[in-house]
């Protein structure tokens, strides 16, 4: 892994994209998020963004990471598309992958660090520069790799209520035509305790792919359930890990990506950024 992350080190937080310089403190983000990252600054663009995503399964990584990656033009690389993938393959590791995901349990420091190395490999052979990383560190040994070989600048920590974080897994579907992810659950958690409620319409599906909709094998309750369990008894050192580095911001996600985007936007400082880009196109 080191062998193809060559960027350089620096002794402080700060990075920039284009002409605008950020300073990640540790910090959460509620409804609505105040300004973090310190006032935007004209530099020279040093390299593009180096970021983790880090949040229970379900919680929307991928959804967000991919957004941001096509906002800022940096590889979005989710390790649970490389296990995926591995999975369709044929060989050893296809079937040892598949025992691990039926069971809900997660994938080992080894295999994913492996997965990881040779996707980052191919990207450097294609000339790609900066990252976010969607599901990868998930334990502090991989987090400890990960800070022996690169600079991270920001870990980004999504987080919703477990009963919503359910009712969304549970609601994932895939076209087996087109290959893409539609979710059909309709939550309306209720405020209380002084906490908001939170409401997600359903992601459905067009009339072409409604009858050729199938659900992940390891998409029940129970594995579900038992994924989060582990999830949360991992997460918590590798959260504080960052916290104390001062690159930890802590998101909690208001509703669907109609309410979370722009405040997500508003807290990494880059909502006027994404109005631009809209405008020069």
């Amino acid at each position: 892994m080191a062998r193809v992350l060559r960027v350089a080190r620096s002794s402080s937080s700060l990075f920039s994209f284009g002409s605008r310089s950020y300073s990640a403190e540790a910090t959460h983000v509620s409804s609505p998020p105040p300004p973090f990252l310190g006032a935007r600054r004209d530099v020279t663009k040093e390299r593009n963004v180096q970021w983790v995503f880090l949040g229970c399964p379900g919680v929307g990584k991928g959804t967000y990471a991919s957004r941001l990656s096509s906002l800022l033009g940096v590889p979005h690389i989710a390790t649970g598309d490389l296990v995926r993938d591995a999975l369709a393959s044929s060989g050893p590791l296809s079937q040892q992958l598949s025992e691990i995901v039926n069971q809900g349990k997660l994938v080992s420091d080894e295999i994913i660090v492996n997965l990881l190395s040779k996707r980052l490999e191919a990207g450097e052979a294609k000339g790609e520069s900066g990252f976010i990383l969607d599901g990868f560190p998930r334990t502090m040994r991989q987090a400890e790799i990960l800070g022996d070989v690169t600079d991270i600048d920001l870990v980004v920590n999504l987080k919703l209520p477990e009963e919503v974080l359910v009712d969304k897994c549970l609601g994932r579907r895939t076209c087996n035509q087109c290959g893409k992810g539609f979710n059909i659950a309709h939550i309306n958690l209720k405020g209380e305790n002084g906490k908001p409620g939170i409401s997600m319409d359903p992601l459905l599906p067009p009339p072409q792919c409604m009858s050729k909709l199938i659900t992940r094998a390891d998409d029940t309750e129970e594995v579900v359930k038992a994924r989060l369990r582990i999830y949360n008894e991992t997460s918590q050192p590798l959260e504080e890990y960052y916290r104390s580095k001062g690159k930890l911001m802590e998101f909690d996600l208001p509703g669907g990506i109609p309410e979370s985007w722009p405040r997500l936007l508003e807290a990494l400082r880059l909502d006027d950024y994404e109005e631009k880009q809209s405008a020069a196109a």
